[in-house]
Formats: structure tokens, sequence, C-alpha cells
């Protein structure tokens, strides 16, 4: 018997999940007949819809639902658990570990294939701040966005329980790094929770939190257009958040933010939004990479003079053809990836049966962001809008986008049973560490010495 062919998807994200969805129904013949197989390689095994990790911090969606379960998705393809190291394309193999081969103490294994598709993301951008690694929280992932949410409440916590001026008032700064969609959306979201958790503290009112958005450029929200960037700054301003453009985080050594204009924040908490970059395993292979780390990849979404080798999303850069610049890319965002998934998974099958390739041609149009409940920008097909319709139409695409019937309808019961009832203000910091408790009960009692003789 010959062997399968055997299409390799490293990444379970939006280009993984979305090209295995779709190959998994255009091979189904194929794979019924075991002359194809997919095997997806991703380090969680649930894709994250990123756009609602802003919600989900501020406790409008449940963690649950920001995530779709690749195995009961992709019930046709094999998911490995585990991270991909190195890439050996002119052998056709990759090396990877698994959450078992620690276990097993036997190194990495070696998986051979037919066809790679490449689509492992991006990581956050830090640079070489003083205090970041070990004070700075990032906000890509959907624990990371659940951890923000439990560490604000728990400083409003300290600061209402503390008698030391200094402490509450570095308790109540809150510094975000970036004026991109993730640091505007989750600043907005947070600030919004922030006030309306404020009502049930009897000593910390909305005016005692500080709120502090730091980015290196002149505007925020780039993506929106100059105008709508201008009216976000107005309307965050306006809720008493202080916007700092054009300065830069120098350190966050000791808990205390230092600002290129020489501001001094004691705080204890800084989140770094500021940017992201292609993921290290695009390093640790024989592939061509561009100036920025990305794959260089043709209109069909083919690793530039290879065979076999396809990306998409963060991890490639594909041409615009729809721009009419010669050599202008497409932007590594969630619109792009989605479409870009469609067109690899087709392509993909077509290489498979000698049919010709389709070009990746989508124009882009526009953007949304949300700046807390009801409060929204949006630079849509050349139509601006602002407030409460941004907010709805940004509500209204990502429910459109999120994957499954399943998510759409649970993320919409969420939304409207959070417009008939209150806001949920619990913090579940435990949940980071679930074994404090017990190990505490399990430790050895104290030794105090002899007992006094009666």
């Amino acid at each position: 018997m010959t062997e399968p062919a055997r299409i390799l998807v490293v990444g379970g994200g939006y280009v993984g999940m979305y090209t295995a969805l779709r190959l998994q129904r255009q091979l189904r013949t194929e794979l019924r007949a075991g002359t194809v197989e997919i095997v997806v390689v991703t380090p969680d095994p649930y894709m994250t819809y990123q756009p609602f990790l802003p919600e989900a911090a501020a406790g409008s969606i449940s963690p649950r639902h920001v995530v779709v379960p690749l195995r009961r998705v992709l019930d046709r393809c094999r998911i490995l658990i585990g991270e991909v190291g190195s890439i050996d394309h002119a052998k056709r193999t990759a090396s990877l570990s698994t959450l078992a081969t620690e276990e097993e103490g036997t190194g990495g294994i070696e998986l051979t294939y037919d066809e790679l598709v490449l689509a492992p993301g991006s990581v956050s951008r830090t640079l070489p701040v003083p205090g970041l690694a070990d004070h700075a929280i990032g906000f890509k992932t959907v624990e990371e966005a659940i951890g923000l949410r439990n560490h604000v409440i728990e400083q409003m916590d300290i600061a209402s329980s503390t008698r030391d001026p200094a402490i509450r008032d570095a308790a109540l700064t809150f510094v975000f790094v970036g004026g991109g969609y993730a640091g505007v959306e989750a600043l907005g979201e947070l600030e919004d929770m922030a006030r309306y958790t404020a009502r049930y503290y009897h000593n910390v009112k909305p005016e005692d939190l500080r709120w502090v958005l730091v980015e290196a450029s002149d505007r925020i929200l780039p993506e929106v257009g100059e105008t709508m960037g201008k009216y976000a700054i107005r309307e965050l301003r306006g809720r008493n958040i202080d916007v700092r453009l054009e300065t830069r985080l120098e350190s966050c050594e000791d808990r205390v933010a230092v600002l290129s204009d020489g501001t001094r924040l004691p705080t204890r908490t800084v989140v770094w939004t500021a940017g992201v970059k292609p993921a290290p395993v695009l390093a640790a292979t024989d592939l061509p990479l561009n100036e920025r780390g990305r794959l260089r990849c043709t209109a069909h979404l083919a690793v530039e003079g290879v065979e076999h080798a396809w990306a998409a999303g963060d991890a490639a850069a594909v041409p615009d053809v729809t721009s009419g610049e010669a050599g202008k890319e497409c932007a590594p965002n969630a619109q792009h990836a989605v479409r870009q998934a469609k067109v690899l998974a087709e392509n993909i099958a077509a290489s498979l049966a000698g049919r010709p390739l389709t070009e990746y041609a989508h124009a882009y149009g526009g953007s949304v962001a949300s700046l807390g409940l009801h409060k929204g920008v949006a630079h849509v097909y050349g139509r601006k809008l602002k407030g409460y319709p941004a907010w709805f139409m940004h509500r209204a695409y990502h429910l459109s986008r999120v994957p499954t019937f399943n998510r759409k309808a649970r993320v919409l019961a969420e939304w409207t049973l959070s417009g008939l009832f209150k806001r949920e203000i619990v913090s579940l910091g435990s949940l980071e560490h679930p074994r404090a408790e017990f190990e505490l009960a399990a430790a050895p009692p104290p030794d105090h010495g002899d007992k006094p003789s009666s």
C-alpha cells in the first residue's frame, strides 16, 4: 500500500484552522479513501478569535466563547498539540515537540510531509526595555486577556484596602503601550469595566483611576484613517484617559514606568501591545524570507521559488494585486487572513489535482474598532462612522466572522443577556495558581520548637 499524501499545516490560528477546514471539505473523498492525510500542529487545541479578546477581558463574553475547539471543527484532520522547532523543506521534514516528548525523554520527532502550509501567526514584538520582561503583560492570548481582567480588579482591591497612598496610586495607574487595535480596544474596554466596577467600592471612585496610553507615532488606530483616529483620541481624552503621542516607554523597572518625555509613573500594570513580529519558526526553515522575516510568497499564496510550500496570514508577505502599486503587500490582519485561507485551500486542492491556481485578490474594505461599550470608530468603504453606529458595526462584523454557528449563537446570547443584567465584576485570580491553596494545606506545620513543660 502506498503512503497517503500528507499535508502538514503548521499553526491552528486563523489561517491554519480555516485552511484545514476547507481542505477537509474539498478533499473529503481522498480523506475517506486514505490517499490524503491532513496533519495540524498547533501549540493550543483551540483557535482564538483575537478581536473578541478585549470584550472577554471586560467580561462581556465568556472566555470559552472566544476560542474554537479544533478537534471538534477539524474532525477529519489529525491534530498534534505541540510546536514545530525547525523545517527542512528540501528533505520535506519538520522537527517538532509534543506534550508527550518531554515525558518520554526521547527528544523531538521528525515528521515527513508532501505539502507544507505555514501559518504559525505572529508573536509580540518586544524591545530591550529594562523591566519589560519582569513586569509587563501582553494581549495576544485569551489567557493574557483574562489574566489582565483579574489583575485590574485585584489592583482595585489593593487600593481599597491599603493605607499607603503610594501603593494606592501605583495600583490605580494603568499604562498601555501601543496605539494600534489591541492597545486601544483593550484599554477602552477595561477602562469601561473598571469605571463600572468602582461603584461597588466605598473608597475608590472612577476619577481615582489613571489610564495612560503611550504611542511612539503621532496618531493612533492608523487603520481607520486620520480623521477617525483624531476622533478616537478626543473620545479617550474625554474619558480622562491620558493619551501620549510621540512618546516611548524607556523603562518599567521597580514598578515605575519611565517615559521618553521624562514622566515617571509608579504603576503595577504595564500592558505591552506595541506591534507583532513573525513567529520564530520561520527563521528555522530553509525557505526565503523578506527583510521583515516574513515568507516571500506569490499571489497564488505559494512560497516564492520553491514547490509544495504555501503560506498566508501574518507569516506571509503576499503581493497586493488590487493596489496597482509594485511591491505593495497585503496587511497582516484578520480581514486578509480569513480570505487568504479560502484561496490557499483551493489552490492546494487544485495543485494536487493538476488544475490551474487562483490569485489572491481582495481590496481592503476598511476597519472598525471598539472604544468601550456603545463607543467605537469605523472607516468602511469610504464611509466614516463614530459612536454607537460604529460600535454596532464592530459587533455585527465580528459576529459574522467568528467561526461556527455554535460560537455565533453563544456570543449573541451573551451580548443579549449582558444588556438585560448587570456586569460581572468577579476576579478569579486563583485560576492562575490553582494548586496554591492545596499546597498550603498539604505543607507540614511550622516547627515552633519544644512545647513548654507544664
